[in-house]
């Protein structure tokens, strides 16, 4: 099963989430990850949606969306046409020892420290999907405590 990425621009009115939510739910579709927030215009929203399947089955999820009355727009971010990003927080075990070793790597991601305590790091890190995988794993050695991924968000390169 591929990946599909959905820009879907919507007003900014309460329930659109939920009606969303609820068109994938009872077609049995799944989202792989949902970013929402509002755009420049405060009355409206974009949802990135993530989805998992085969064409026929994204042109049908496109078909259902166009039908809710708030959505505006629907755009399908390609990949060499779109730039996609996501935000990890994760939280690594630290000690005397490897705390030197960990920031040199968060470094290497040009991730951030925005938490230190005694035992752990809270390191904040932006890039594509790949990239905080790839921190992740490098991270898994040391001990990860917790993790907080925001999901995919992405616009098109070029005004479609």
């Amino acid at each position: 099963m591929n990946l599909y990425v959905l820009s879907v621009i919507v007003e900014n009115e309460p329930g659109i989430l939920s009606r969303v939510a609820g068109l994938f739910s009872r077609r049995g579709y799944n989202i792989k990850s949902l970013s929402v927030g509002e755009t420049e215009d405060p009355k409206i929203s974009r949802m990135t949606i993530v989805v998992s399947g085969d064409r026929q089955i994204v042109e049908q999820i496109k078909k259902q969306l166009q039908k809710l009355i708030d959505v505006i727009k629907i755009t399908e971010l390609e990949p060499d046409t779109s730039v996609y990003r996501e935000l990890a927080l994760v939280k690594v075990m630290v000690n005397e020892q490897n705390r030197p070793s960990i920031l040199e790597v968060v470094d290497i991601f040009r991730g951030k420290v925005i938490d230190i305590a005694k035992e752990s790091l809270t390191v904040e890190l932006t890039g594509d999907q790949d990239k905080i995988n790839a921190f992740v794993d490098m991270m898994k050695v040391y001990g990860v405590s917790e993790m907080a991924r925001t999901g995919l968000t992405g616009l098109a390169r070029f005004n479609s």
